[in-house]
């Protein structure tokens, strides 16, 4: 019998997470794995790009080949109540959620892990591209990844020093192309599946239609005004658009026009010229600190206002008291800084946390 950890693997049928789970158990880890059963709308179920059942057939087959007990965990209305609901509520009041924030800080880190910690689980695994260095002392820093193009810690940087403390990343040191060779080499059939894209939730449909179904209010008219403040035209929902959006605006000028605020108050789309675009100043908050050392005084640091935006050079200043919102200022002014949007803070390699944008 091992004496190694019982790590508890969240499994998807995908390459990933398959390959995450097969080198667990080449380096001797009692491993189980996991697989969460999500909502969907009804009829949908096919096609939630989580856990369809071929997903979820396809899970089992990996554990199978693996020799390593595998469950089905129902998460369908824990999921509804909080990432759908989220999302649902983010674009009623105007702002741009990111779901996968919230499924990984309440579902995966929350219902998942603590239903890994009942079988006697002391660490979660998933088939996230990130880095974990422990220290001596105890403490976890998240890194990124190794492959800049997968590296997945910005949507790990919600979660608290102690999920990080308890989870595993095995393939934060390896790239995309030699995870599909580990594949190869462990016989896995997953090897070729392709990458889940989109929300889950969505199952391929336009954001847009969904919030029509689930949200109707996202979409009621308002007035389109200059950054002047004339009115130009009617919107027809804030949640149809995203800021720097060009294309699409319903009112015509004599130059291109842009999106540059989305004001949920007063139900109004703030459009502007390009150099009215993009800012040097935003607010953030509350911050989940990651790093060992807390924010007493400013700090110079990269942040990224986006999954796939370029890490820009900043300063960030500590909150006035606890729990209030910290100020960011960013050499260069930055184009598509959005409210509803995480913005996460690293020095090179290192995130020392992250903090949801309030404003601009």
């Amino acid at each position: 019998m091992s004496n190694m950890p019982k790590v508890v693997v969240a499994m998807s049928g995908g390459v990933d997470s398959s390959v995450a789970a097969a080198l667990l158990v080449e380096q001797g880890y009692s491993v189980t794995g996991m697989m969460l059963r999500l909502w969907s709308e009804d009829g949908c179920e096919d096609a939630n790009r989580c856990c369809t059942p071929d997903a979820m057939a396809q899970a089992r087959k990996m554990a199978g080949q693996l020799g390593i007990p595998f469950y089905v965990i129902d998460a369908k209305q824990t999921f509804r109540q909080t990432v759908v609901q989220a999302f649902l509520d983010g674009y009623t009041a105007g702002v741009t959620p990111n779901p996968c924030i919230t499924c990984n800080r309440q579902v995966r880190w929350g219902l998942l892990w603590e239903r890994a910690k009942a079988l006697g689980a002391e660490y979660m695994a998933t088939g996230h591209y990130a880095r974990l260095e422990r220290a001596e002392d105890g403490q976890v820093s998240l890194l990124r990844a190794l492959d800049k193009h997968k590296d997945q810690s910005y949507v790990l940087s919600g979660l608290s020093r102690e999920q990080l403390a308890h989870s595993m990343f095995p393939l934060g040191g390896y790239t995309k192309p030699e995870v599909r060779e580990l594949a190869q080499r462990f016989n896995l059939s997953a090897a070729e599946r392709p990458d889940s894209q989109d929300l889950c939730f969505l199952a391929g449909q336009d954001y847009r239609d969904f919030l029509r179904r689930h949200a109707p209010e996202t979409h009621r008219p308002g007035l389109i005004r200059s950054v002047q403040g004339e009115v130009l035209g009617e919107h027809q929902g804030l949640a149809n658009y995203t800021i720097g959006q060009r294309k699409g605006l319903g009112v015509t000028a004599s130059r291109p026009l842009y999106v540059i605020q989305k004001k949920a108050v007063t139900n109004e789309l703030i459009v502007g010229y390009e150099e009215d675009l993009g800012s040097r100043c935003f607010m953030a908050g509350p911050m989940n600190w990651i790093a060992a050392k807390p924010l007493l005084e400013p700090m110079e640091l990269q942040v990224k206002i986006r999954y796939k935006a370029p890490l820009a050079e900043a300063v960030l200043f500590p909150p006035e008291q606890e729990g209030e919102p910290a100020r960011v200022e960013t050499r260069h002014p930055l184009r598509d800084i959005t409210p509803g949007q995480l913005a996460v803070f690293y020095q090179d390699e290192r995130v020392l946390g992250s903090g949801l944008i309030l404003s601009t």
